[in-house]
């Protein structure tokens, strides 16, 4: 059986995968927002942005097969289809359907057996994460906003890792909407009545500015920003569905809830 030999990978986390599986000599293009590894964007040509990718460029790349991510890529997929080419668009929402998206990756270049290994790794990632948070004293309300105008709370996997790292979502009802405009917070007092223990920014495609958000009016009545647990986790660490959200975004956000239950209870000591 012949694998794909000449793969475009319109998103980052196809590319972080094929490199984790040992398999990149695949990869004829990948995505300006490529980050893992830093090498990738030294090894291989920039063909595509998030929404909107240089056609003629892939086409010019000869692929047999095109990955991408999500159904805002739909249009860049239909006119690639309609050139020709096989394309896999996945649309990978939750941790299980992110693993599940490895796993195909392993199969579609022959590597299935790496793969399952790879998922095997990540699972223990997050079983021993699960386990530390089992010690944790309190579970703190958390408020994850990826995008500040309007106020984006969480979406479905950021809302998993923060059970899994011992932390309660403040908008989890609103954590199962795909569309990043129905976990719309229309009304930012809401987030003021739900008073999180922990404000965590990821501001997807710009910093994360705690300064600004602390002076939203009524917002320092919040426990979070009286206690200054008020931090942020680089979009590139937690919003893109690949393995670096467990490997990466994971640990960064159990390291702020341990270090809150720790605060805690010295608070609990002197007081």
């Amino acid at each position: 059986m012949r694998y794909p030999q000449r793969i475009v990978c319109l998103t980052a986390e196809p590319t972080e995968v094929l490199y984790l599986l040992g398999e990149q000599h695949r990869i004829a293009g990948i995505s300006g927002f490529t980050t893992r590894p830093a090498i990738a964007r030294k090894e291989k040509p920039t063909v595509a942005a998030f929404t909107s990718a240089n056609i003629d460029k892939i086409l010019a790349l000869d692929p047999d097969l095109v990955l991408g991510f999500s159904d805002l890529q739909a249009d860049i997929a239909a006119e690639l289809v309609r050139a020709g080419i096989e394309v896999h668009i996945f649309n990978q929402r939750s941790i299980a359907q992110i693993l599940s998206m490895v796993m195909t990756i392993g199969s579609l270049v022959g590597a299935a057996d790496k793969a399952a290994t790879l998922v095997g790794e990540l699972e223990t990632k997050i079983e021993r994460a699960r386990a530390i948070a089992s010690d944790f004293a309190a579970r703190p309300r958390v408020y994850f906003e990826e995008w500040d105008d309007p106020l984006i709370s969480g979406i479905h996997w950021v809302a998993e890792l923060i059970e899994i790292a011992g932390g309660r979502d403040c908008f989890a009802e609103l954590a199962v909407h795909k569309n990043a405009m129905d976990r719309v917070i229309a009304d930012p007092d809401e987030v003021v009545r739900r008073n999180p223990d922990i404000i965590i920014g990821s501001w997807c495609g710009k910093n994360f500015q705690p300064e600004q958000l602390m002076q939203r009016p009524g917002w320092n009545a919040i426990q979070g920003v009286q206690s200054g647990f008020v931090q942020e986790i680089k979009a590139a660490d937690i919003l893109q569905p690949g393995p670096s959200l467990i490997t990466m975004g994971l640990p960064q956000l159990q390291d702020i809830i341990q270090r809150w239950n720790v605060a805690q209870t010295f608070r609990k000591h002197w007081d």
